[in-house]
């Protein structure tokens, strides 16, 4: 029990009491299974437990949106392994969450929510922000639940964050009555629940690693899909292992980038299209058949394609595509598994097959598509340009964050990295407004673990206006974030401000200015100002490369870098519309 939770006997001594607040019990609770981080925005019933959670250890990050707080906690999921926590108020504050959980969910990401609710004797009276919670968050969650007591917290926090880790990782809500914050409740009455282990692990039957291993031995055509499932799970070493082991060429999709470096030789990410469309044999490690890789159908894949299918989850087997051979388990010990069996028999890939030579000169042939646009040097600049001038001047270990249409999209492209869980972006639910809330959790994991890595968040317009006021919450922990906001005036295209002001001339903006286009050359990076960090405002390659290293060399204050390109720059042309997400 806390200093300040004294009671003075007659005698004058203090006695530590014996009683603990609702408020006190939630937050020992979350700090005894592991919990560090909490994110939410206060107010009633809840700001009670965000000090208590402070007085526990906890560190308590203030956000200003309910929705970018709860991004931010299911990134500290992903990043560490061990759930975040939301922590919001009744009604309107938990229903700004829900964003949140379903993305953590989709994206198979551990996540804790704690919502106040009103409360019990007031139910159904149309009590202040009175909601069915439980009831609401129960689609978005693999658990949702309210303790019945405060002597069963504990056990009712252990539960969410076993459930949140243990099998398919995802989200899992707790509501928090208002009158449970702060009732007593006597500490010999409360059931207390051990720190939950690690996920136990579990590996594949013998019989379809064998059957894997020999599938990919008569392969003519293979290729290895790794999925944001291996990143999570921590198989990196074993896969890169597995990589030179077998001589595979293998595809990272957006969030696995960097298990095995993206310069790595045997990557063909930038032969993405050929090599899904003509491999024989795809090895899905931690990977979904989902609308990401086309869900694994012609035209996109060959009607013949041989899958073996690694995935924790036994539900997501035979989804879209029926599997040569199911691995179930985790994805790091069948990897384990995987190399065993490869290293009995010789089965290396041969580097100089005619498939390698066919995905070696697609490769070439893209590389040089792209160098092209980003050598441009006509003013206003392209995505192209844009992102070739970044590459060259970030560190190879940083954390990149990514959101935005194009500027997601191109910038996987054109941004490599070399490390695991280091790049973090709109994910399998495409969720627009994530990226500040992520750079803020990575930021601070970092802070916590590798405080030399820099985070790195490069934000569409567009994207950035969904949490722009997250800025004052960077400059309020002070954490060194440097924000790039590629401003096309619009969502997808915009107007420049000489065909803007035409346009205005044809009457009122709400008739005549395109639903995609934003105010030209808004000045995003005053917001930055306002509060205290750096702010750069960029037309050319050579303001471009002086912002960044600038703001690289102030390892202390963030920094928002505003680079205008042209309204109407595209991705490099290809067969395929935008909408397809063809090279995702």
């Amino acid at each position: 029990s806390h200093g300040n939770n004294m009671e003075w006997n007659t005698g004058g001594k203090a006695q530590p009491s014996a009683e603990l607040s609702g408020a006190q019990l939630i937050a020992e609770a979350l700090r005894a299974q592991n919990v560090e981080y909490m994110f939410g925005v206060v107010g009633i019933p809840i700001t009670e437990v965000a000090v208590a959670a402070q007085a526990a250890g906890i560190k308590y990050i203030g956000m200003r949106n309910e929705q970018a707080a709860c991004y931010a906690a299911s990134a500290i999921g992903y990043l560490t392994g061990r759930p975040g926590v939301c922590l919001v108020v009744s009604g309107p504050g938990f229903l700004h969450t829900l964003g949140g959980m379903a993305n953590a969910t989709v994206n198979c990401w551990p996540l804790i929510v704690i919502g106040g609710s009103s409360d019990r004797n007031q139910e159904t009276m149309g009590a202040f922000q009175e909601f069915p919670q439980v009831e609401a968050a129960r689609l978005y969650n693999k658990l949702s639940v309210r303790p019945s007591s405060l002597e069963v917290i504990p056990a009712v926090i252990e539960k969410a964050v076993r459930t949140s880790i243990y099998g398919r990782p995802g989200s899992c809500y707790i509501d928090i009555p208002g009158d449970f914050v702060n009732l007593q409740v006597n500490k010999s009455s409360v059931k207390y629940v051990e720190c939950c282990p690690p996920p136990p692990i579990s590996t594949a039957e013998h019989s379809a690693v064998s059957e894997a291993a020999s599938i990919i031995a008569h392969a003519k055509q293979p290729l290895l899909i790794i999925g944001k499932g291996a990143s999570y799970s921590r198989a990196e070493n074993n896969i890169r292992k597995f990589v030179d082991l077998s001589g595979l060429p293998f595809l990272p999709t957006p969030m696995a980038k960097g298990v095995v470096p993206d310069n790595h030789p045997n990557c063909v990410a930038a032969a993405r299209s050929m090599a899904l469309l003509h491999a024989d044999v795809i090895i899905l490690l931690g990977a979904r058949l989902n609308w990401i890789l086309h869900f694994g159908l012609p035209p996109r894949f060959r009607q013949d394609v041989k899958v073996i299918q690694i995935d924790i989850c036994a539900e997501e087997m035979g989804n879209n595509v029926r599997p040569a051979a199911m691995l179930l388990g985790d994805i790091n010990a069948i990897t384990k598994q995987l190399l065993e069996e490869f290293s009995k028999r010789p089965l290396k890939y041969p580097s100089n097959s005619e498939w390698w030579k066919r995905l070696r000169e697609k490769m070439l042939n893209n590389e040089e598509r792209s160098k092209d646009l980003a050598l441009q040097k006509s003013l206003p600049m392209n995505y192209y340009t844009v992102f070739h001038h970044i590459r060259e001047l970030i560190p190879k270990d940083c954390i990149l964050v990514s959101e935005g249409a194009n500027t997601m999209d191109i910038g996987r492209t054109m941004l490599p990295n070399y490390h695991p869980r280091q790049r973090l972006d709109a994910g399998t639910f495409g969720t627009m407004g994530v990226g500040l809330g992520f750079a803020i959790a990575a930021a601070l994991v970092a802070k916590d673990r590798t405080p030399e890595k820099r985070v790195i968040c490069i934000e569409g317009d567009s994207a950035f206006g969904f949490s722009g006021m997250e800025v004052e919450t960077i400059c309020r922990y002070n954490l060194p974030i440097l924000i790039i906001v590629v401003n096309n005036n619009g969502i997808y295209t915009g107007l420049d401000a000489g065909s803007w002001k035409e346009m205005l001339q044809y009457g009122d903006p709400v008739t005549s200015v395109p639903p995609v286009s934003l105010l030209p050359n808004a000045r995003y990076e005053e917001i930055m100002s306002a509060f205290g960090g750096k702010g750069y405002f960029v037309n050319t390659p050579e303001e471009l490369q002086n912002a960044v290293k600038a703001s690289l060399a102030d390892k202390r204050a963030p920094s928002l870098i505003n680079v205008m390109i042209d309204p109407q720059s595209e991705r490099k042309k290809q067969e395929f519309p935008w909408l397809t997400r063809s090279n995702l």
